[in-house]
């Protein structure tokens, strides 16, 4: 009775930092959360299109789990043809702009209509039936989202590649899909220079099992490029391709609101990919959903997400959220940094984008260059930023929104995985925004039921206590499953700990306040534990970067005598700045100001770039493996592999573990 008194206060003081019509809408959700999403997709339906009702909200059968059964859509119908039938065919659907080229394309949404139908055509040409995997290795484009939207028109299941990976990950990928075709681009370029993805491509077909059964190769080409080795019989150049459509249908195929829509393996920071899947029917109702409770997407609206579609942000906000709500959707194919460092905000004056989403690594990226480029621009248009993919620290955020936005929009910070498909936390800005905590992403969604646990027992954290974050109930976002590994899903995340048996484990050490905030800490594999105090990783890498020097931190534990584990830390400095012992020192005695003396920092070693993944991640991992002397495990997705010289180089001035 007692636990539920305390559980009732929380739930108060969370209220209370929300406008009244916002705190009914979330009460709707605790109390009825079946209704709620059945709501949800009724609401919704003058833009996502059901060929036939549903026969039933919700069915679980533990862990897996279905969400509006019996029912008949087809995402590709409701965010292309649908649009085109409620009148928007004239509209801007997408606008791509590439850095390297300075090409812009603009597509409406007939055009976008027409084309999907013609590309679907020529899938079915070359053989793709219903339920066949697709891998599609391109850059951002409108052939590529074009490609995505053509495999769920025809009930294919599409899997998307980051147009960049190493032969071993695209393998890697396509084996575990069971993927038979291949969509890829014959090259792209990098800051100006050259990639041959196509040589990629057929290195990693090499390392393909005869059993997966691959047939084709499509590749897109540029008409001059004469040079791209073709293998007989299996390869296809895109204007044969499309010639192989004559004579079939373009048309959709309705889909149970269960069938997959798309397989996206995880970006790797830690091992070996895991699919998550998503189904036409849930993850359209919760990626509509969430754009418009959490970022008020709306038709109005000019959208640019400076993700990639080989990400899960650009399925969901660069291609499908849009698109459902009838927006447009900017694709930009480049760095915020080349060929000048003033790439996105010219982006954003010379298009009078509305809306951006971007990253705390590419908003670290830009601060180096202080505001100046920003404010060479006219930036009024924009109505607020949403940031997602690592943690927002204060110094990042106070110099995005008090210094280059002068405090006219808020800077939004927000919490999900590969796997949730969209917001899991966050701040709910389409609804009515609660007071910005810069370094909390705030409160769990609406609709999405949440807690903070201690991973032994599973009982519910107090305020200011570290535990694990867990999703107690499924929802329409959430992967049901893994690909071709249900064993691997029940263990890996609904019994992934003995005090989480069946919740879900999001993996994540967290904290909440007094107004129920929630604060993350970082992996929860990732806490560093000094004499028996359990340390974020988050949190002291959020110390070193609120003093002036420095504009990004990597922190990880190594092991020590006597407290356990101590801190050891990489940093990034600002322009300006430069690498001495005395600055060390500072930063030492900075961070023991900033957390108390219970920090303990071995070291600090300054280099030139983090290990990141290419969606931006910090591979803590590696940094420890670094240090310890171990084994680099897999690096198929590692951003760029001269960090991992910049922190052994670290190291040796520093000394090994």
């Amino acid at each position: 009775m007692a636990e539920k008194v305390v559980e009732q206060a929380e739930e108060r003081k969370v209220a209370s930092m929300l406008p009244p019509h916002v705190k009914e809408f979330y009460r709707k959700a605790e109390a009825d959360l079946d209704g709620f999403w059945e709501e949800a997709a009724l609401s919704a339906r003058h833009d996502l299109h059901w060929f036939k009702m549903w026969d039933k909200v919700f069915e679980h059968n533990y862990p897996t789990f279905k969400w509006y059964v019996g029912g008949k859509t087809n995402i590709c119908y409701s965010a292309v043809d649908f649009k085109v039938k409620m009148g928007k065919g004239a509209k801007a659907a997408l606008i791509y702009e590439n850095g390297d080229t300075g090409e812009v394309r603009t597509v409406t949404y007939i055009q976008l209509l027409n084309l999907v139908k013609k590309y679907a055509a020529a899938l079915r040409g070359i053989g793709v039936k219903k339920g066949d995997r697709v891998a599609v290795y391109m850059p951002m484009g409108v052939e590529a989202v074009g490609t995505m939207l053509a495999c769920a028109r025809i009930g294919a299941v599409h899997v998307v590649i980051f147009a960049g990976f190493s032969p071993r990950a695209i393998a890697d990928r396509v084996e575990l899909s069971g993927a038979k075709y291949l969509i890829c681009k014959a090259r792209g370029t990098r800051r100006g220079k050259p990639v041959d993805l196509k040589e990629m491509v057929d290195d990693a077909i090499t390392r393909l099992p005869k059993e997966i059964g691959f047939k084709h190769a499509v590749v897109l080409d540029e008409p001059h490029d004469k040079n791209i080795p073709m293998a007989a019989g299996r390869d296809i150049f895109w204007k044969d391709f499309l010639a192989k459509g004559a004579g079939q249908s373009g048309d959709y195929v309705e889909m149970e609101a269960n069938e997959t829509l798309f397989l996206l393996p995880t970006s790797g920071t830690t091992a070996k990919p895991k699919v998550s899947v998503q189904c036409h029917g849930g993850y359209q109702v919760y990626v509509y959903s969430m754009g418009k409770w959490i970022y008020n997407l709306n038709a109005n609206d000019i959208w640019f997400s400076t993700s990639d579609i080989g990400w899960i942000v650009g399925h969901s906000y660069n291609v499908y959220g849009p698109l459902l709500h009838g927006c447009t959707s900017i694709l930009y194919e480049g760095t915020p940094d080349y060929p000048n460092n003033e790439m996105w905000f010219d982006i954003i004056e010379r298009n009078r984008v509305t809306g951006m989403f971007t990253s705390p690594t590419g908003i670290r990226a830009l601060a180096r260059f202080g505001v100046e480029p920003a404010h060479k621009h006219d930036l009024t248009s924009l109505k607020r930023v949403v940031c997602a993919g690592e943690v927002l620290n204060p110094a990042a955020w106070k110099w995005f929104q008090e210094d280059v936005f002068r405090g006219s929009i808020p800077v939004i910070d927000h919490m999900w995985q590969t796997e949730t498909s969209g917001a899991i936390i966050g701040n709910p800005y389409g609804l009515g925004m609660a007071p910005i905590k810069p370094g909390s992403a705030t409160f769990p969604t609406p609709g999405v039921i949440t807690d903070i646990v201690d991973e032994k027992d599973g009982h519910s954290m107090g305020v200011g206590e570290k535990g694990i974050m867990v999703i107690k109930k499924p929802f329409p976002g959430l992967t049901p499953t893994l690909w071709g590994d249900p064993e691997r899903y029940k263990t890996d995340y609904w019994e992934a700990r003995p005090g989480t048996k069946g919740m879900y484990y999001a993996g994540d050490a967290a904290s909440k306040d007094e107004d129920g905030y929630i604060w993350f800490a970082g992996r929860a594999d990732e806490v560093i534990k000094i004499a028996a105090h359990r340390i974020g990783t988050v949190e002291v890498e959020n110390a070193l970067v609120s003093h002036p020097a420095v504009v990004e931190a990597a922190v990880t534990g190594v092991p020590d005598e006597l407290r356990g584990e101590i801190a050891s830390a990489f940093v990034v400095l600002r322009a300006g700045y430069e690498p001495t012992d005395a600055l060390k020192k500072e930063l030492i005695d900075h961070v023991r100001k900033e957390m108390g003396a219970i920090v303990v920092m071995k070291d600090i070693g300054f280099i030139k770039m983090l290990p990141k993944t290419r969606s931006g991640k910090i591979m803590r991992r590696v940094i420890k493996a670094l240090l310890m002397g171990k084994d680099l495990g897999d690096l198929s997705t590692i951003e760029e592999e001269a960090s991992v010289d910049e922190i052994k180089e670290a190291i040796g001035k520093i000394g090994k573990i």
